[in-house]
């Protein structure tokens, strides 16, 4: 899913550093992580957005390999993109104190507030991966004391969306653009925050007509059902923005038309297309990437190491600000596979 200046800024890019010692890290409201022995085992709860998810699975991918190599285990919740079941899952946790370091890929950032929280309080090494937990999706500064992030903000991924849709209309037409952009789910505060920074930048940008009333979804069936309608109400549409998931639904239906896509994640399919030219681009996190980091940062928490409260963008894990083009990806190999 998908899944950031512009892009990189001095106050978006603030690297995480993490730096040797001993002493216990004092966590939010009184918490205290206590360093575990360096020889013993720890254990990662990844509290990630779906197993069935792609995505979530890079980013687990990423955890499981850094952790089977650095003397701990992991597990997956799985919450299949419910809001309330993660909330309830975190919860348990916390009370049962299961597991010395938590990573958490939010469903709903609002929601899983006040867990967070908890879990800060109750002394377990916290790291906020991919999703802001808090109020706010338009900036990468951590929202809850004691926590270290690693995100990528929903409107700097929209605004990203937004800078290769407005070069995509250049690739199929000379005159006025029409871009449509496929919500994932309605009504989602993440993607709310995203489709409206994308589709502030596209107008900014250039476009001529935005239409984004369309809810793509994060499948190739509900690509495909978007496609239809989208064609069927704006047939002279030039560029689609949506989920690479949905897109790939989506794609062939637009064959022997004018229309490029740009995806939202960087999937093997993906590439593959944006490689092929039938896309003209991807944002690509490289959430295998960070799922490692945010391994990485978690378990030196856990073993007395002192890790700055600040913010790894997920644009900075990669050297082409996640904007990839058949140019900026050459060479490059993608995290996953949908």
């Amino acid at each position: 899913m998908i899944r950031v200046a512009k892009f990189a800024s001095a106050g978006l890019a603030a690297a995480v550093l993490i730096a040797g010692c001993s002493k216990p890290d004092s966590g939010a409201a009184g918490g205290t992580t206590t360093a575990a022995p360096a020889d013993k085992k720890l254990s990662i709860g990844f509290f990630g957005f779906a197993k069935a998810n792609s995505f979530a699975q890079a980013t687990w991918a990423g955890i499981q390999e850094y952790a089977a190599a650095n003397n701990a285990e992991a597990t997956f919740l799985d919450s299949n993109f419910d809001g309330p079941t993660q909330v309830n899952q975190l919860q348990d946790a916390v009370t049962s104190k299961r597991y010395d370091v938590i990573i958490v890929q939010a469903n709903d950032g609002t929601a899983m507030v006040n867990p967070v929280k908890q879990a800060v309080a109750a002394g377990i090494p916290t790291v906020i991966e991919f999703t802001p937990v808090g109020g706010k999706y338009d900036t990468a500064d951590p929202q809850i004391p004691g926590t270290v992030t690693i995100i990528d903000p929903p409107t700097v991924n929209g605004d990203g969306l937004a800078k290769l849709g407005n070069e995509a209309c250049k690739t199929v037409t000379d005159g006025a653009c029409k871009v449509a952009y496929f919500q994932g789910f309605a009504n989602y505060p993440l993607d709310t925050a995203r489709t409206d920074a994308a589709v502030k930048a596209l107008k900014a940008g250039g476009a001529a007509e935005v239409i984004s009333n369309f809810v793509g979804g994060y499948t190739p069936d509900s690509g495909r059902t978007a496609m239809q309608n989208l064609l069927q109400a704006h047939p002279d549409v030039n560029v689609v923005i949506g989920s690479s998931q949905a897109l790939e639904g989506a794609t062939p239906l637009a064959a022997g038309k004018k229309i490029t896509f740009v995806g939202n994640g960087g999937s093997t399919q993906a590439y593959d297309y944006v490689n092929k030219g039938t896309w003209y681009g991807v944002y690509s996190v490289p959430e295998k990437k960070s799922g490692a980091k945010a391994a990485e940062l978690g378990l030196a928490k856990a073993r007395g190491q002192s890790v700055a409260e600040s913010t790894v963008v997920c644009t900075t894990l990669t050297d082409f600000n996640c904007l990839g083009t058949k140019t900026t990806l050459e060479g490059q190999t993608a995290d996953y596979s949908d």
